[in-house]
């Protein structure tokens, strides 16, 4: 039987051995799928596909599609990730469709898939279900499309246009792809009618996702675009320019840059491939600037990696041992660490352990009462896949809103006594604050409401603020307050206050408690008059304005849209 084997093992070519060598990945992708906990935002990622839509308020809804339709397969973690590790076969194998030589042989295609199985942030986003995936898969359909496109071939101009639409489904950054693609072609091929054909196609195949997107205030749109800047710290550039050393092969790092300056693609598509990483990780080095940078961003960026590596070591003996040994060392490096991921013997503790214990402490706590976390919209997700407890995520306004805001458990629970999240230092003058240390390491601090009443939906307009005012000037703004709920909202009374938030940011926020005391009637609304100074504190910058109904324990976002204005110095 073994010499079966290995005669059949040498029979096969370079594009049967690469198919080998992928389902072999790929099985062991499965296994990982399935022996490892979920990460936070794998949770998150679950809690999109309970309720399926055209949008969700950080991603296109593919990641929710894929993660719905595994769960109609398998249960658990597998269940999560399931389509998410048979992706990666399909984008590796279209890759290597367009890197192939004419004359490929077998050593080529072990070298190729020592380069991909070697490159790190392939292995891990390899099988956890999140949106990098999906966005590989769709950007290697939209790179042989585009092939396809530049080659003059007969309906590549549709099958492109039905790839980009995927790819914007997938994750927004498939819009650089397709920027950044262009920006390779022959000015010729820009001239193309067939080309905005294919724009057009993309464009009616997101009408469904663009009419969500408006019926939720192109939430998704504002958030990507503004809502996740902050002010400029030298710390993100230099984690994220570490990150680049690290997440793709430190030990190809020299190679990488010597194989770019030195291939020089003869197509198109060779040439975005080519382009893709110094593009991708130039945007994201410029965009560090105004906020931090995920790594996988500029996952991408692998594809073209592989590409000049795997070109550039097939001519060059030398370096291709260097790349098979170096790959070898990093392949079995990675071993070790998936084999950590699963059994944890080293006691590490991170996201993807000990989440059974940890949140069934919190349940026990809770006693099938439902549970309002404070500000960690994933771990609230992964409370309720672990446990099956009611949970839910208040917005806060010192760190982001999330997909939470579009959901109605809150309102749900109205009458109920829950458990709600607080302070670790909150003052306890009831003696009902709580706490315990889950098996992760982590501390959860709560109390419990007796009677659960939100007032997150209580809609707070706010007419008479210019777009500019002086630090010190006196300002009278009507409100117009609107209660959804079908019960009275006492301001004023049992702790309920409201404020004035001034936000900068996303984590600068000022908060002025506004002495008021009024009922807004179920189901009504009421307009009141306030009168708030703009203290000095505020000079110079630019903020979002608004009011909230603000409790002590809990978060809160704004009630109702923010008015953008500046403070400028002392009248």
């Amino acid at each position: 039987m073994k010499a079966s084997f290995k005669k059949t093992y040498a029979s096969l070519d370079a594009d049967r051995l690469v198919l080998l060598w992928l389902a072999v990945w790929w099985v062991c992708n499965l296994l990982q799928a399935g022996l490892t906990e979920l990460a936070n935002d794998e949770a998150y990622y679950h809690m999109f596909a309970e309720r399926l839509a055209w949008g969700y308020f950080d991603h296109p809804p593919v990641t929710a599609l894929l993660v719905w339709a595994g769960e109609r397969l398998f249960g658990g973690e597998l269940g999560v990730r399931f389509f998410f590790t048979v992706l990666q076969p399909l984008y590796l194998w279209i890759l290597w469709r367009l890197v192939r030589p004419a004359d490929a042989d077998r050593r080529d295609a072990a070298l190729f898939t020592v380069v991909s199985a070697s490159t790190l942030m392939l292995q891990l986003y390899g099988f956890i279900a999140v949106p990098d995936g999906p966005l590989m898969l769709t950007a290697a359909l939209f790179l042989l499309t585009f092939k396809r496109f530049t080659e003059g071939r007969r309906m590549a101009w549709l099958w492109m246009g039905v790839a980009m639409a995927l790819m914007a489904y997938s994750k927004y950054h498939g819009a650089l792809v397709v920027l950044f693609a262009l920006a390779a072609a022959p000015p010729r091929q820009l001239l193309r009618p067939s080309l905005y054909l294919s724009g057009a196609v993309a464009l009616l195949l997101l009408v469904p996702h663009l009419v969500w997107q408006y019926d939720h205030d192109w939430a998704s749109f504002a958030y990507h675009l503004s809502g996740r800047n902050s002010v400029f710290k030298p710390g993100y550039v230099v984690e994220f320019l570490g990150n680049m050393l690290v997440v793709f092969n430190p030990f190809f790092v020299p190679l990488y840059v010597q194989a770019w300056r030195k291939v020089k693609p003869q197509t198109t598509v060779g040439r975005a491939l080519k382009l893709l990483p110094v593009a991708f990780i130039g945007f994201f080095l410029l965009s560090s600037l105004r906020g931090y940078v995920q790594p996988q961003w500029v996952i991408v960026s692998c594809f073209g990696l592989v590409y000049v590596l795997f070109d550039y070591a097939r001519r060059h003996p030398r370096t291709r041992r260097y790349v098979m040994r170096a790959g070898g060392v990093t392949i079995a490096l990675v071993a070790l660490v998936r084999i950590e991921m699963i059994f944890n013997p080293l006691g590490v503790r991170f996201e993807v352990f000990d989440n059974r214990a940890s949140y069934g402490a919190i349940a026990e706590a809770a006693d099938g009462r439902p549970v309002i976390f404070r500000q960690g919209y994933a771990v609230a997700a992964k409370y309720a896949f672990y446990t099956g407890g009611e949970a839910y995520c208040q917005p806060n306004i010192r760190y982001r809103t999330h997909q939470w805001q579009f959901r109605d458990d809150d309102s749900r629970f109205t009458g109920r006594e829950v458990l709600v999240e607080c302070p670790a230092d909150m003052a306890d003058t009831t003696r009902e604050v709580r706490s315990l240390t889950m098996a992760n390491g982590r501390r959860f601090t709560w109390f419990v409401d007796r009677s659960f009443h939100p007032v997150r939906l209580v809609d707070i307009a706010v007419a008479g603020l210019p777009e500019e005012v002086a630090a010190g000037e006196e300002l009278h703004l009507e409100l117009t307050i609107t209660n959804p709920y079908p019960y009275v909202i006492a301001v004023g009374e049992k702790g309920l206050q409201l404020t004035m938030l001034w936000k900068h940011g996303r984590f600068r926020v000022e908060e002025f408690p506004i002495e008021a005391h009024f009922k807004i009637p179920a189901d009504d609304e009421l307009t009141r008059e306030v009168t708030f100074t703009v203290p000095p504190q505020l000079a110079g910058e630019r903020f979002d304005v608004g009011f909230a109904l603000r409790r002590e324990g809990y978060t809160n976002w704004f009630n109702g849209k923010a008015v953008p204005t500046r403070v400028v110095g002392n009248l």
